[in-house]
């Protein structure tokens, strides 16, 4: 893996699972495309963008697989916690996107993206599925690890640290962000178009960027789309008034030791 991150102009884009990395990556190329639509429909997302730990089965190929035949520079998606993130991004000084969302949100949202899922293990009910995410028992560990691995990381790395809801409140004003920690220059006319075109409806109608594409037998969309809702605050639909506030005691002690400025209402 390490000769296959050997070059300094990589980007990797790094969530914890349903955060808004779809989102981002589908930014990221716009902004490198200048706002070109039609380049951006080249190719599925899981082909322009490599999925730097996926092995999913057959026919499906793996991230290194799609990242071996591509030239630089690369675009590269991951949900690794900080610590296993291969030692060559930092060595060779790599920039590093990482998009965080409110815990009640994103376990909402990673409940429905786990029934559809067909290759991740069954998520069970609700209740048993909101304790695993406290536990950290589900792919990828433990969101509160995760989250704060990056944030204090953040300015050592070099690491652009956004957040979905700001995304959400403002989607222009992250759309700058990004494009300037990329060191891009796009004209106002074009940041307006994408804009429009990483809207949420938009995207959820885009086949290349759905994963519409994906064969049933690891995505199945009669379950749940893969896009459902892109909201901030539909974790009131799925909380009963007990489980939030046993929710929020268990997050005040796990945060206790960071101040990450999350918010569970726009």
């Amino acid at each position: 893996m390490h000769q296959t991150l050997k070059d300094p102009s990589d980007l990797l884009i790094s969530t914890y699972p349903k955060a808004g990395t779809t989102w981002t990556q589908e930014i990221v190329d716009l902004l490198q495309h200048n706002g070109d639509a039609e380049i951006c429909k080249r190719a599925p997302t899981a082909v322009r963008f490599p999925f730097l730990e996926n092995h999913y089965p057959p026919p499906v190929p793996s991230g290194l697989d799609i990242l071996k035949t591509m030239a630089p520079p690369r675009v590269i998606k991951t949900h690794l916690p900080i610590q296993l993130v291969p030692e060559g991004f930092w060595e060779n000084k790599c920039k590093v996107i990482y998009v965080a969302r409110n815990a009640k949100d994103n376990l909402v949202s990673y409940y429905h993206f786990d029934q559809m899922n067909l290759v991740h293990p069954e998520p069970g009910s609700w209740e048993e599925y909101l304790q695993k995410f406290m536990k950290g028992k589900l792919a990828w560990g433990s969101w509160y690890d995760h989250v704060k691995g990056y944030w204090k990381e953040r300015e050592k790395r070099n690491i652009l640290y956004i957040f979905f809801e700001d995304m959400k409140e403002n989607p222009r004003r992250e759309i700058v962000r990004i494009m300037q920690y990329l060191d891009l220059l796009l004209s106002d006319d074009i940041i307006d178009k994408i804009v429009e075109l990483t809207s949420f409806n938009i995207m959820k109608d885009n086949p290349m960027a759905n994963y519409s594409s994906v064969p049933k037998i690891i995505f199945d969309h009669s379950i749940s789309a893969f896009m459902r809702k892109g909201e901030v605050g539909d974790w009131t639909n799925y909380f009963t008034p007990a489980q939030s506030q046993m929710f929020d005691a268990h997050y005040a002690r796990q945060m206790a030791d960071v101040d990450i400025p999350f918010r569970t209402s726009i």
